[in-house]
Order: C-alpha cells, then sequence, then structure tokens
C-alpha cells in the first residue's frame, strides 16, 4: 500500500464463487427459505470477502478518527471547541459513548489523533500533520499531498491491525463541526444542493441553520472542489478525520474485509472512498439510519440501506458499535445453526 494506486488495485470483487456456496448453505440450514431476512443477504456478503476464511470468532474493533477543524471559527457549531480534545480523553479512558457500546458485544475501540488541536494524549495513537484542518469558508482544509499521505496512513493502520488478527472495522469520528464539511462533501460529490443535506449537528439553534448552510456553500465556491476527484474534494472541503475514516474504509477493503459505516460523516468518507475505488461499496456494511438532514440523500446515492433506525445522531462510531452485533448474528446463523439434511426436518409442502 505505498501509493493511492497500488491500494485501490488492491481492492478486488467479491468472490461470486463463495458467494454461492454461502447461500446453498443458508438455504440448507434449519428455517424456512429466505426467513431470516437481511441476516442472511449479509452473511453472504461477508462470506465473498477474501479475507474472511470462516464466519466465526471474529475480532471486531472501531477506529475513530479525532480531529478539530478551522471551520469552527464561522460559528458552525455551539459546542466548545475543547470537547473534541476532553472527548478524545474520554474515549481513551473508555467511557465514551461508543466505548459504552461496543464492549456489549466485545467490539474494541481505538481513538486516533489525526488532528486535535491540543497536545497528544498520554498512549493515544497518532497520525497527527496538524492541530486541526484549514477554515475551508476561507480555503483549503489541507493539501492534496496531506490528504494523500493521511489517506494511506490510516489503510495501513487497518493493515496492521488485520495483522494483529482484527476482522470487522467499524468507522468512527470525533470533532466538533466536523457535520459542515461532511455536509460539503456529500453535496460536491452527490451533486446536490446544499440545503438538502445541512442539518443542526450537535444541537445547532435551528435559526443558526441558514448560516451554516451559506458557510457551506461559501467552502464550495471558495475552493471550487472537482466533483470528479474525491481526493480534491476531500482536501478542499473535508477534515483530517473525514480523510482518516475514507483511508479506513479503502484499507478494510484492500485487506477484504468489512467495514461498518457509522452515521452521516461516515457516508460523506464512504462515498469518497467509493468513488475512488467503486469495487470498496462492497465490503461496507451500513449500521442506522442517522437522524441529520443529509443522511436520506446520501445513503440515496451509496445506493445502502441501513440496518438499524433509532434516531441516532452522537457520532464517534456509535451506530457501528452497536451494528456489530449484527454481523456477529449474521455469523453465528451461519455457523452454528444446524443443517436440514442432518435434522430429519422437512419443510416442503
Amino acid at each position: 500500500m505505498e501509493t493511492m494506486q497500488t491500494l485501490v488495485a488492491a481492492i478486488r470483487p467479491l468472490d461470486e464463487h463463495k458467494q454461492t456456496v454461502a447461500a446453498k448453505h443458508i438455504d440448507g440450514l434449519v428455517k424456512p427459505l429466505n426467513s431470516l431476512g437481511r441476516l442472511e443477504t449479509l452473511a453472504i456478503q461477508l462470506a465473498g470477502m477474501p479475507g474472511l476464511f470462516q464466519l466465526e470468532s471474529l475480532n471486531k474493533e472501531i477506529i475513530v478518527m479525532c480531529a478539530d477543524h478551522g471551520v469552527y471559527d464561522e460559528g458552525v457549531t455551539v459546542s466548545p471547541k475543547v470537547v473534541t480534545y476532553l472527548q478524545a480523553l474520554n474515549m481513551q479512558k473508555g467511557i465514551s459513548g461508543v466505548c459504552a457500546l461496543a464492549k456489549t458485544n466485545q467490539t474494541s475501540v481505538l481513538p486516533v489523533d489525526i488532528g486535535i488541536d491540543g497536545e497528544q494524549i498520554e498512549n493515544m495513537l497518532s497520525l497527527k500533520v496538524s492541530r486541526g484542518s484549514g477554515n475551508i469558508a476561507q480555503g483549503p482544509a489541507m493539501s492534496r499531498e496531506e490528504a494523500e499521505h493521511l489517506l494511506l496512513a490510516a489503510a495501513r493502520l487497518v493493515k496492521k491491525r488485520a495483522d494483529d488478527g482484527i476482522s470487522v472495522f467499524g468507522t468512527g469520528e470525533l470533532g466538533m463541526a466536523n457535520t459542515t464539511p461532511a455536509s460539503a462533501i456529500i453535496s460536491v460529490l452527490s451533486g446536490c444542493d446544499p440545503h438538502e443535506v445541512v442539518g443542526i449537528g450537535a444541537n445547532l439553534p435551528h435559526d443558526k441553520l441558514q448560516h451554516k448552510e451559506g458557510i457551506v456553500r461559501q467552502a464550495i465556491r471558495v475552493n471550487q472542489p472537482d466533483a470528479a476527484d474525491a481526493v480534491d474534494v476531500l482536501a478542499k472541503v473535508g477534515g483530517y478525520d473525514l480523510v482518516g475514516m475514507t483511508g479506513v474504509i479503502l484499507g478494510a477493503a484492500a485487506c477484504g474485509l468489512p467495514v461498518v459505516l457509522d452515521g452521516f460523516l461516515s457516508y460523506a468518507a464512504a462515498i469518497a472512498a467509493c468513488q475512488i475505488a467503486p469495487e470498496a461499496k462492497h465490503y461496507c456494511i451500513p449500521s442506522h439510519f442517522s437522524a441529520e438532514k443529509g443522511s436520506q440523500r446520501a445513503l440515496e446515492h451509496l445506493g445502502l440501506t441501513p440496518y438499524l433506525y433509532l434516531d441516532l445522531r452522537l457520532g464517534e462510531g456509535s451506530g457501528a458499535a452497536m451494528a456489530m452485533s449484527i454481523v456477529s448474528a449474521a455469523c453465528a446463523m451461519y455457523s452454528q445453526m444446524g443443517v436440514l439434511a442432518e435434522t430429519g426436518i422437512s419443510l416442503k409442502a
């Protein structure tokens, strides 16, 4: 994974033969045909991934990219900027929302400082190139070189964690004001108007939504990102956390392993990843339908249907943490259910 070209070239299509074998196996389990619905579809998807050699005892981990954003200075969120740093501390201690939820299904959480505007947190993994990205309302978030560097660094991190035994990855993020660049990315790459995607984020008062929408429009106008070049879009109107998440998605796909998306921020990263490498979509598992305004538009562009509808908008990877149980359930069904031919049960009319 030395270059973007080799990273993309490593992403292979799902193995159709393995999927056909998996579908036949599932049809022969002790249950009526198709009675476990999308759980069966998920198991078939997983079975076709070249990095998974069996569907049991899979180690799961959510990588949470933490970074600050220069666009915070434009008044697009009411949360104090220092919350990024303080919540990253809580995540490192294992007491944030995603950490609590991940513990319910034996999923580890790996917070990464990829651009927090603060001192290095003790024992936290760092990929930081700067203390916060540029203000996208005034200029680019980062250079293209920085974007490519971080995409590859995040992908290499995934490969290392896969070598350490992780088989299922999840995406998460932490950064005050980050729904603003996410909205800009989705607007540019999906070709929709900012009004369709700009929402309240972390409880922005509704009377300030028009201002936030205006900042997204300004960012797009000032930077003129190329909608046909996702790396250009990430560099100009994105942020370090969003670039890192995109790298996690590409890295997991390059390893032939599943990546469970979280909410709105994950959708933005997935749209970018799937433009860079269309085959990456087949490794994405959409966890939940985010309560953020632009979720429907983003998911329609991706062509993905989430598994959970819980009005979540915490971020951090919280929805991905909950959906890990669904992944485990699909694997348990595939690996542990009895086979009709061995039980003497006949379901034929």
